[in-house]
């Protein structure tokens, strides 16, 4: 229970890191930490039953790694102006 509520935790912090470097390029604040914590908690969760339950470091680590990539999937790309040729 400790690793999940220390996941978690990391989750709602990283994804605070994340909407203070890239503030444009992520949506709504409530959707980056509600990813940021629910992919702590689905990472605590998977890296738990792969390394069993004496691995409580491993776990809050892999949970974290988890977390960013999932927080990572909502980074938007850079807008682009599109040109247009005069034969389009």
């Amino acid at each position: 229970m400790v690793e999940v509520l220390s996941a978690v935790v990391l989750g709602a912090v990283l994804s605070w890191a994340a909407l203070r470097s890239l503030p444009g390029r992520l949506p709504a604040r409530l959707t980056v930490f509600g990813t940021g914590a629910l992919g702590a908690v689905f990472g605590a969760s998977l890296m738990h039953s792969v390394l069993g339950p004496d691995h409580e470091a491993a776990t809050v680590v892999g949970a974290v790694l988890i977390a960013a990539v999932t927080v990572s999937l909502l980074i938007r790309p850079r807008s682009r102006r599109l040109n247009r040729s005069a034969a389009a």
